[in-house]
Formats: structure tokens, sequence, C-alpha cells
């Protein structure tokens, strides 16, 4: 017998107690039962009924998401269907009867995507007292901003990074990042991001071998043969008056390093005052200073990836990269930013203009500068390279792209018991953009705090 069965049983047995003319005890513990039982049982429908509606505003909100990846390419009848769909899939609720989903989407100002449910639960007990069901309703609310993202992660595959696992755990944390952010985006396009992988060199591609950009004039230099096998430089060569050919531009292996002026053809030995290391102005054909050189590193690394979604393409790279090389965080930062605003191989997609965008550079590293063009043996920490990138009067590559409004993330990995960089700590936006770690394991979760705080989109209730 129900429960709703043996209540009735139970009611019907205490009414009858009004028709009995003995028994004083009796009559009084039926009149004080009734209230009692009454109240027992609408305390567990009711019980019933919250969480029904937990479960309903669980399966509401599970299905808003699910929606809003869908909600600017399909029709509200479309939406409408799926809502129904989703939400009766995720209420699976026995009982539940008059089950009503609604949507609305609008996508002015960011975009707003709202369900609304409502459906009947019936009573159990107090039927009998004339309520024969529970009206259940609920609503939630997806919501992503009118900011799009635009992700540049400057990554160091130096030697080091073979150590302690860095590289491995670098490359989980950025593959779950691309993740947590293809998760978040609801539109193609809402997040482009773009990965440069960098040592002392960056990695533009050897298919651009015949490009206007580079500059050949010190790769000519030192690849190449003298017409004597007696001389194995271009300067004895020359100097012998015998005939040095550059080898085929078409063995380049897609490196350059910092730009300024040549350096092994008489050319300065420093930076060039245009301090073209430090800023993403544009090439000029005929300065060679603004060109991008040439540079046949011994340990190039994976070819640089300019703004994309594509995002199985950039999990490959990031899957292949591989330590080797010595390390100049000047050059990653500065490619880093010549992604987000095109040049060289790279295009930066056009804004429209009924968005704001949010232009970031997660820059990780796992030591010090030792060694980039002109300063350093790649060995020992550089405070010339140091300062290319940030120095004490508030100059470089890290206050020129903050000075462009883009936000700069700095992550250091130390697990050999190497000082925190001050000049990440600078270079980082602000002290809450800074992360130092101790050891490897905590890059995935570093990277997961990152991306979280990146992405847009959030449950409204």
């Amino acid at each position: 017998m129900s429960m709703k069965g043996s209540f009735s049983r139970l009611f019907e047995a205490l009414r009858g107690f009004r028709f009995a003319r003995a028994g004083n005890v009796a009559i009084t513990f039926g009149i004080l039962a009734l209230p009692l039982i009454g109240g027992v049982g609408a305390a567990v429908d009711y019980s019933r009924a919250n969480w029904a509606k937990s479960k309903m505003q669980g399966a509401l909100d599970s299905s808003a998401l699910l929606l809003s990846k869908e909600a600017a390419n399909e029709s509200l009848s479309q939406l409408q269907a799926h809502a129904q769909s989703y939400f009766t899939a995720n209420f699976n609720m026995p009982g539940i009867t008059n089950i009503n989903v609604g949507v609305t989407y609008t996508n002015t100002s960011g975009s707003k995507l709202v369900v609304n449910a409502s459906a009947s639960l019936p009573a159990e007990f107090v039927s009998v007292l004339g309520v024969n069901s529970f009206n259940l309703t609920a609503s939630s609310t997806a919501k992503w901003s009118d900011t799009k993202l635009r992700v540049a992660l400057v990554l160091d595959n130096t030697g080091s990074m073979s150590q302690s696992d860095k590289i491995t755990e670098l490359k989980a944390a950025t593959s779950n990042l691309l993740t947590q952010l293809q998760n978040a985006v609801v539109n193609p396009g809402d997040a482009y991001v773009s990965i440069v992988p960098f040592v002392n060199a960056v990695n533009l591609n050897p298919t651009n071998y015949a490009a206007s950009w580079i500059d050949w004039t010190d790769w000519n230099a030192v690849n190449g043969k003298c017409s004597s096998t007696k001389y194995t430089t271009q300067s004895t060569c020359v100097a012998a008056k015998k005939m040095w050919t550059a080898s085929n531009h078409n063995t380049w292996n897609g490196c350059v390093t910092d730009r300024g002026l040549p350096i092994l053809t008489g050319g300065s030995d420093l930076p060039s005052v245009g301090n073209y290391d430090e800023n993403v102005s544009q090439p000029v054909a005929g300065n060679l200073a603004t060109l991008y050189p040439a540079y046949q590193a011994p340990s190039c690394p994976q070819v640089a990836m300019g703004l994309n979604y594509d995002w199985s393409t950039m999990a490959t790279l990031v899957n292949n990269m591989a330590p080797g090389g010595s390390t100049d965080q000047p050059i990653g930062l500065v490619w880093g930013w010549q992604t987000l605003v095109g040049g060289g191989p790279f295009t930066a997609p056009t804004m429209d203009p009924d968005y704001n965008y949010s232009q970031v550079i997660i820059l990780l590293s796992d030591g010090l500068n030792t060694q980039d063009r002109w300063y350093g043996n790649g060995s020992a920490t550089s405070t010339q390279v140091d300062s290319r990138m940030y120095d004490s009067h508030g100059d470089g590559t890290c206050a020129n792209i903050k000075a462009a409004g883009i936000t700069i993330y700095t992550v250091q990995v130390s697990t050999d018991g190497t000082p925190l960089s001050t000049l990440l700590q600078d270079c980082a936006t602000d002290s809450s953009r800074f992360f130092f770690l101790t050891s490897s394991d905590q890059i995935v979760t570093t990277f997961n705090t990152i991306g979280t705080s990146l992405t847009q989109l959030y449950l409204s209730q």
C-alpha cells in the first residue's frame, strides 16, 4: 500500500472519532493528531518539492551552457527545440509533468541567453488537504561579455627546460589552457591565440626565405664557403682575395635574431639607435636595422604560430616543442607582441568596432637571460640582455608593450633555487600577474588560474 493510501486510511479513522460518544481521551487525541500528521506530510512533500527544484535548476544551468555554444548560429525556434531536449534529458525525475522551457537570446552589448522552465510535481501527502501538485519554476542566464580575447603565449624552449620535467609540464599546462579558452568562447574568433616558442631566436618558418623583410647580411657571412678550402670564414676568405659564396637561402632553418644593424660585415656592434629590437615598427626597405636578421640558430625552436583558433594545430605545435639553446626573453616578448599587431609573416585579424578587445601576453621562462644578438655567452646571466627587456629607467620591450595597452603575465619557474627575478616581476602588468613557481607541477595550476581570469563566459542565476 502506498504512503498516500496509508495516510488516507489514517485520516478516515481519525474522522471516525467525531461520531464516538465515549472516550474523551480518544477524541482529544484525534483532534490533536490531525494537524500533527498533516504537518509531517506537508514537510515531506515540500522537501520533495525543494529537492526537485534544486535538480531543475542544475538541469537548466547545464542546458543554458550547452545552448550558449549554439546561440549565435541558430534560429530562436532551433534554440527552443534544443532547450526542451537538453532540459528534459537532464531533468530526468519520475512523476514530473507539464514540463515547459522558454528561451530568449540577445547579442546587444555582449551576448545574453535566458532559459526559463516550469513543471508540476504531484503531491503525495497534502493532496488529502486539497493540494494536488506543486508548481516548479527556475531560470538560468548565460552571459558573455562584449570583450574578445587575443592571447600570445611566449614559451621558453631553452635547454634548461629539459630539467625537472619542466618542458613536459609546460606542454600539459599549455594544452589545458588552450582547451579552457576553446570551451569558454561561443563564436569562432571570440578568442584568438598565438604561440611563440623562443630560445635566443624565434622561428619564422624557413618557407619564408624569399620574403623581403629578411636581412641576410650576417647570415650570408656565416653560411657559405670560400673558393679556397684553406679559408673557412668570410673575413679570412675576403682578406685573402678569394671568392666567398653564401649558401642558398633555402637552407635557412627559419630562425631570426634581434633586429639591428649587421654586425659581421663592419656594422654596429650594439643595438641600433632606433631600438628596433624593442618595438614592432614595420620593416622599411633599404633600412637594414628594421629588417629581421636571419640566423642559423643551432637550436631553432618550433615555428611560431600567429593568431588563430585552430585548436588542433596549436595542440600539435605545443606537443612538438623540445628544449635547446640559450635564453633571450626579449626576442620572445617582442615576437609575441608582433603576432598581436601583425608584421613579418603574421597578420593580425581586423578588430570589430562593435567589440572591446583584451590583448594579453603570457611569458613563461625558467630562468634568466643569458644571450641575445650582442650580449652574453649563453650560460651566464647577462644584465645587458636584461636592460633591453626592461631597465631602471622604465624603458625596454616590457615598457613598450605595456604602453601599447597590452596586459603582460609573467611566470618564472625556479626548480634549481634561482632567486626571484625582479625583471620578470617588473615586466608583468602588476604584481597579481607575476607568478613565482618552485616546482614544475605548479605550471599546470598556474596556467589554469590565468585561463580562468581570461575567460569571459560566466553563469549567473
